[in-house]
């Protein structure tokens, strides 16, 4: 292939991904779930939380991290999927949302994939049966079926009390 093709070839799918966000997909249970990368400020392994005293199930505690406090959410109790189970394999997403850092617990990342339009699906409807107010949508890479998540929502919502009621 001559240097021309090759920069053009490189120039379409630079165009291609430009339209198309990026996400970084992790594991709940059986589940593939997705993020958006721009709110992905690390990824860690989980290690010791000091755990707050009256925090719902799912807030497992605090960590130190370089000077800030994080409050670290298992993502699979809070769901209700997957095993919360605490080994090696188990990774903790530490997300800048809304000018807060948290982290999220996971059973495993699995990548950064770029999503055009085109492939992303509103979520389903369910009614009062399953609660998808933090559901984006659903992407669809090769046979892969992912649930993107509304972090910024999900992160904010008064079920979670990470953050301070606002009032306007």
């Amino acid at each position: 292939m001559n240097d021309t093709a090759e920069t053009r070839s490189i120039a379409e799918a630079n165009a291609i991904v430009a339209g198309a966000a990026q996400y970084l997909t992790f594991t709940l249970g059986a589940e593939e779930y997705a993020v958006d990368i721009l709110k992905v400020q690390e990824i860690r392994g989980y290690d010791a939380v000091t755990a707050i005293a009256n925090a719902p199930e799912f807030i497992k505690g605090v960590i130190n991290l370089r000077g800030v406090i994080v409050p670290i959410v298992d993502m699979r109790i809070k769901f209700s999927v997957g095993q919360a189970s605490y080994d090696q394999f188990t990774v903790v997403i530490i997300l800048n949302v809304l000018g807060r850092v948290v982290g999220i617990v996971v059973d495993g990342v699995s990548d950064v994939i770029a999503l055009p339009p085109e492939q992303i699906r509103d979520a389903p409807e369910f009614g009062a049966a399953l609660d998808t107010r933090y559901i984006i949508g659903l992407g669809t890479v090769d046979q892969r079926m992912i649930i993107l998540m509304d972090i910024e929502k999900l992160i904010s919502s008064r079920d979670m009390e990470l953050m301070e009621e606002t009032t306007a």
